[in-house]
């Protein structure tokens, strides 16, 4: 296959790296257009009303001073020729469950390859220190060559999570709905005086709801969660109830 990689922690990063010799190594041709530094919870941003520079490191590698969706983007419009079969965002360093996906620039580059119309994958490994990349790279590689591939609707991403395990004490895959979490202590003042203040996003660790069947649950078991994400934003199920207020109030215009 031909895979797109990116990421949001850089393009040195060891979870990008580590994926992209294994998929070598299976045989895979890989073209890399990552950020040149880390993009943390850059979400879906893209860089306006400035110049984006991208610089060819390698055959096939390409640093971006862009967002991980500038990278994508640039990526599908102007760098790749040649179609390819899929675009693999990761392996992050950091999980990627829960509310979580709406901050996370891993997530929002493979959501821009799906509305591109690519089959995209999300894959981050549940910890923020001491990462075992070789497991989820290794896990990756065999999921492609049992068909992952096909399991990719339109507009959907497949977000997979590992624990941060060795291989073989990972117990297996569980499919998983998103769960929730919350941050505490979010917000860490620095410096504050009698005209303001400066603070820094943080908080300390999240605190994860591990109802049944969620991605926490899974992560918590030793089980890699696979959850598939839809990205059709109308919610159609809130139509009967606006329609009735609209036509209560006399409000529907012909």
């Amino acid at each position: 296959m031909r895979i797109l990689l990116t990421n949001d922690d850089g393009i040195q990063a060891k979870g990008l790296r580590t994926l992209a010799d294994e998929l070598t190594l299976a045989g895979h041709e890989i073209i890399i257009v990552a950020p040149d530094r880390e993009r943390s919870a850059a979400s879906h941003s893209i860089s306006l009303r400035r110049e984006i520079r991208v610089n060819k490191l390698a055959k096939n590698e390409y640093s971006v001073d862009g967002t991980p969706v500038d990278c994508v983007v640039v990526a599908l419009q102007k760098i790749i020729t040649e179609p390819i079969d899929l675009v693999i965002s990761g392996v992050n360093a950091g999980q990627n469950m829960g509310e979580d996906i709406l901050y996370s620039g891993t997530v929002a580059a493979a959501t821009e390859a799906s509305f591109y119309g690519y089959k995209a994958i999300a894959a981050s490994i549940c910890s923020y220190t001491d990462q075992i990349y070789e497991t989820s790279a290794r896990y990756i590689v065999e999921f492609l060559k049992l068909g992952v591939f096909d399991l990719i609707d339109n507009l959907e991403v497949l977000n997979i999570n590992f624990p941060n395990l060795p291989y073989s004490e990972v117990k297996g895959i569980r499919l998983t709905k998103t769960g929730h979490r919350k941050y505490y202590n979010f917000v860490k003042i620095s410096e504050e005086d009698e005209t303001g203040f400066s603070y820094q996003i943080g908080g300390d660790k999240p605190v994860w709801d591990k109802s049944t069947g969620t991605d926490a649950e899974a992560i918590s078991e030793g089980y890699i969660s696979f959850t598939p994400l839809g990205f059709d934003l109308t919610h159609g199920e809130a139509f009967p109830d606006i329609l009735d207020w609209i036509e209560t109030n006399k409000l529907l215009q012909f």
